[in-house]
C-alpha cells in the first residue's frame, strides 16, 4: 500500500494520501488548511486519481480544504453523523478564543456529496479496505481508519499524547473508554498514522504513552 503523507500550512495537521499502489486511486485523509497545491503535487507525482476523502473528525484544521479537494473531482466526504454538524458550521467544534480567531477570516461551503461513516463498516474505496473504528472523546465523532499494516488515529492517539478533550464535543471520560475499548485491543506492529506529530506504533505507545498506560490500568485521568 502506498501512504505519502504531508503536514498542512497551519496547526502541523498530517493529510494523507492512500492508494494500492502508484498510477491508481486514491482516498486522501483529512485535508487541512493550504493543502491543495502540495495535495496535487503529490497525486501528479504517484499519478494517483481520488475516489473519496475520508475525515477522521470535525475540526477545521482537518476539514478546511474538503469543499475544494472534492468539488473540484466530484467525490465523496465521508465523516461520521455525530462530527457532521461542523462540515455545515465549522464554529460549532471550536472554543470560544478560536471562533473569534477565525469570525469572518474565510468563506465556507459544505461539500455537495457527504456519506456517513459507522463503527466497524469497512470502507471499500479506490482498491482499499479500510476499517472504520469510532473512537469518541477528541470529538463525538472522531474515527480511525485501519489497515492490517497501519491505523489513521485523527486526534485520538498520538505519539506519547492524546488529543485535547475541552473543546466542543470533548470528553475524557469517552476519550478512555475509547483508548481501552479501541485502541489498547490492537496489535503492537500496527503503525499509528496520527493527525498532528511523527508516525509510532501501537507496541511503542502501550509502553510509553502515560494515557494508554491509565486506561489500561483503569486509573482516573483528570484530563486537559
Amino acid at each position: 500500500m502506498l501512504v505519502a503523507g504531508f503536514p498542512a500550512e497551519a496547526f502541523g495537521t498530517n493529510c494523507y494520501v492512500v492508494a494500492p499502489a502508484p498510477g491508481e486511486q486514491c482516498v486522501v485523509i483529512d485535508p487541512g488548511f493550504g493543502v491543495v497545491e502540495q495535495l496535487d503535487a503529490v497525486l501528479a507525482q504517484h499519478r494517483l486519481q481520488p475516489a473519496a476523502v475520508l475525515l477522521t473528525h470535525g475540526h477545521l484544521d482537518h476539514t478546511f480544504s474538503v469543499t475544494p479537494v472534492c468539488g473540484a473531482r466530484g467525490i465523496t466526504a465521508y465523516i461520521h453523523p455525530d462530527d457532521g454538524e461542523m462540515l455545515a458550521d465549522p464554529a460549532k467544534g471550536l472554543s470560544a478564543d478560536l471562533t473569534s480567531l477565525f469570525g469572518g477570516r474565510f468563506t465556507w461551503a459544505e461539500p455537495e456529496d457527504v456519506a456517513p461513516l459507522q463503527d466497524g463498516m469497512i470502507l471499500k474505496i479506490a482498491g482499499l479496505e479500510l476499517i472504520v473504528d469510532h473512537a469518541p472523546g477528541h470529538t463525538r465523532g472522531s474515527v480511525m481508519f485501519r489497515s492490517e499494516q497501519e491505523c489513521f488515529t485523527g486526534d485520538v492517539l498520538f505519539q506519547d499524547s492524546i488529543g485535547r478533550t475541552d473543546l466542543p464535543g470533548g470528553s475524557m471520560a469517552q476519550m478512555m473508554a475509547s483508548l481501552r475499548d479501541k485502541v489498547l485491543t490492537l496489535p503492537d506492529e500496527l503503525v499509528v498514522l496520527p493527525g498532528h506529530g511523527p508516525h509510532t506504533t501501537i507496541g511503542r505507545e502501550r509502553a510509553r504513552n502515560p494515557y494508554l498506560r491509565e486506561a489500561s490500568s483503569g486509573a482516573p485521568n483528570k484530563g486537559w
